[in-house]
């Protein structure tokens, strides 16, 4: 769980789209911290910039899938079930703007992967309306970047860090996306658990 005092943390590889890779990872953190109270997925959404789509393989756009989509599944296909039912629990997928519109030339892949993770944020949240578990998705819509790559109108990892772990703790809402558009809007989902 994340709160005041640190959360156990893990390392492991998830192969894109691999269950036995997701539940491998599932079993090892079980055995390392024994109970998991709150899960938060930001997987795949790494930058994506190889050209329009009539240039590139079928291979590579089951690359992307894999990445963006496929991995955000099978992540939660194997974690879900571990804070389903506490309703001190949730699971909060961090996702981004990508999958609204093409962010520039030559990121289409990225759109189609992107767009596939935010549809499927809202089949879980509309397919489990009832789970006692808090449910919500952060969309981060602008640029996030270590402290020291920071340019204007991005915001720190670790600020984007802060803000879900406020909203994790303090459990506000549920069945939610919550969009910061702003550094702002992160402040006010730090302060408040919520925007």
């Amino acid at each position: 769980g994340l709160g005041p005092v640190p959360a156990h943390s893990l390392a492991a590889e998830i192969l894109p789209g691999s269950e036995e890779g997701a539940e491998a990872t599932k079993e090892a953190l079980l055995k390392s911290v024994g109970k998991v109270t709150d899960v938060v997925s930001s997987l795949g959404f790494s930058w994506w910039q190889g050209g329009p789509p009539h240039t590139q393989t079928l291979q590579e756009l089951h690359r992307v899938l894999e990445t963006l989509l496929l991995s955000t599944f099978t992540s939660w296909k194997a974690f879900f079930p571990l804070v389903q039912e506490n309703p001190s629990g949730s699971y909060t997928f961090i996702t981004g703007g990508a999958g609204e519109r093409l962010l520039m030339p030559g990121t289409g892949f990225l759109t189609l992967g992107a767009a596939g993770t935010l549809a499927f944020c809202q089949v879980v949240r509309e397919e489990y309306p009832d789970v006692p578990c808090k449910l919500n998705e952060v969309k981060i819509d602008m640029g996030v970047a270590t402290p020291e790559r920071l340019r204007p109108s991005y915001v720190s990892h670790l600020e984007v860090g802060e803000a879900v772990a406020s909203l994790v703790e303090k459990g506000s809402v549920s069945h939610a996306v919550l969009c910061a558009r702003s550094p702002a809007d992160l402040k006010t989902l730090t302060l408040e658990g919520k925007i």
